[in-house]
């Protein structure tokens, strides 16, 4: 690659040129009174040469660019603002306000967000729940179809995959459902930006021939937090329009420094993707066979637990670890604290039945080797337990559409008064941010038990306002 085509190149030489900044930032790159503990030399606005990501023609032109060329899309746009401003760009350019829109339910929180602001009338499919570990399984490719023929005026479908815990549905096949009804299809795939670089590669969104795909490339590949990705394939979504759009999502004054991010992440999967990536799945299979060892925790797909014994997933992420606690007497924020205290492990989540840790291609030898000996001494210690059987919950019944809710009065009552009631609230565990109610819904049994167990498991439920600040009582609709 030309030198000059690396904006982080570029941003060094401009803190080496010797030109006094009389723009922004207001941190001037005065590295003298500053310090030089954050990449205040680096950081700098749309001066000469630098390029406009919202008009591109230099340098960040050539950047999407060549993030269109690594994964195949027909247009690519770098983020700033991770996948949440993609998303909401995505369902803006599509949908108009009050139309209906079909949603995985599973879907992250910031799709949410945008069936609010636009009002749109959300139509859900439920995927099945995996029995052995609760986990929420792949999206049925006949769920779609079925909500498609009983829906008409559905304009966009929305899926997850894969999923914050790397469960991934078959996106060809929901693709080629969607598009015979002249439909688009925008899969959130904010923890899939690594696929296509892996032995799993026939599953990245983008080459199953999604419409939009919103990929976080911080958060399975080497980049800052916040730089994510916004791909557009096949002529059902304009890309303008989606520019357009993201113009009014993202910030206007987008850090140049995660842009450096973005563009030395490209550039790394440029150079380096096939060696790294062929290391990373020595590492995988390595783990997964030493998790053969295990007798009371297991690893979702790995060691004895075959994909075959989960048919709720079509297939699974190699690269998410949900260490399953359903058969011990831990729960998974039990098994999160042991991690974190006797081993100095720090785990991505803790849901009831599991523990989420995260790898990427740039995790060590070293690493995975630490996470297994924690595991088999954890495993060693705990007593096993018959192992429940999780079911599919029911969907709460919807009574009004999520923008409607938000124009009732509210009041605030006792949790179990709330039976019945319309939730004036969405509410969520955070991580992943999938909500567990949706303003609008109907306040059920399943749901006040669910938030009692929370409680008593150490689990915070949070609302648009931040965390709930109680367990006892909800918001409802008058």
């Amino acid at each position: 690659m030309k030198k000059e085509s690396d904006l982080l190149a570029m941003l060094q030489g401009n803190a080496e040129n010797g030109a006094y900044p009389f723009h922004m930032p207001g941190h001037k790159r005065n590295t003298t009174l500053l310090g030089t503990e954050l990449p205040y030399a680096l950081d700098v606005t749309e001066i000469d040469g630098f390029d406009d990501l919202h008009a591109p023609s230099g340098i960040l032109a050539d950047l999407q660019a060549r993030l269109a060329h690594l994964y195949g899309a027909k247009n690519s746009f770098a983020l700033v603002g991770g996948s949440t401003c993609g998303i909401l760009a995505g369902i803006a350019s599509v949908c108009r306000r009050g139309g209906r829109i079909l949603l995985a339910r599973n879907c992250h929180k910031s799709v949410y967000n945008a069936v609010e602001l636009l009002g749109l009338r959300p139509i859900y499919i439920q995927p099945p729940v995996d029995p052995v570990s609760g986990i929420a399984g792949s999206v049925p490719p006949e769920s779609v179809r079925a909500a498609l023929d009983a829906h008409k005026d559905i304009r966009l479908a929305v899926v997850t995959s894969p999923t914050y815990d790397g469960v991934i549905s078959d996106i060809r096949a929901i693709a080629q459902i969607v598009h015979g009804r002249g439909i688009p299809l925008l899969v959130d795939a904010a923890h899939g930006a690594h696929l296509a670089f892996t032995e799993q590669n026939a599953h990245c969104a983008v080459t199953c021939g999604a419409d939009v795909v919103i990929q976080s490339l911080h958060k399975t590949l080497p980049a800052l937090t916040q730089c994510a990705a916004a791909h557009i394939g096949g002529d059902l979504v304009s890309p303008s329009v989606f520019a357009k759009y993201l113009s009014v999502f993202e910030t206007s004054s987008p850090s140049y420094v995660l842009l450096a991010s973005v563009s030395a992440c490209v550039r790394f999967l440029e150079e380096n993707a096939e060696n790294a990536f062929a290391a990373y799945a020595e590492r995988l299979a390595r783990f997964s066979a030493s998790c053969l060892e295990l007798t009371n925790l297991f690893v979702l797909c790995k060691g004895q637990d075959p994909l075959r014994a989960h048919p709720a997933f079509f297939d699974f992420d190699a690269g998410k670890l949900p260490i399953v606690t359903a058969r011990t007497a831990l729960d998974g924020a039990a098994l999160c604290k042991r991690l974190r205290r006797e081993f100095a492990l720090e785990s991505e989540m803790a849901a009831f039945s599991y523990a989420l840790c995260m790898t990427s291609v740039c995790d060590t030898d070293a690493g995975f080797l630490r996470l297994l000996d924690a595991l088999l001494a954890i495993d060693r210690a705990v007593s096993s337990r018959t192992t429940p059987d999780f079911g599919t919950p029911p969907l709460p019944k919807v009574r009004l559409s999520p923008y409607e809710a938000s124009l009732r009065a509210a009041r605030t009552l006792p949790l179990h008064a709330c039976i019945g009631k319309i939730s004036a609230q969405t509410l969520w565990f955070y991580p992943p941010g999938v909500p567990i109610l949706v303003a609008g819904e109907e306040i059920d049994e399943t749901t006040v038990q669910l938030l009692e167990s929370a409680a008593l498991n150490d689990i915070t439920v949070y609302c648009a306002e931040g965390a709930c600040d109680s367990p006892d009582a909800l918001t409802v609709c008058d």
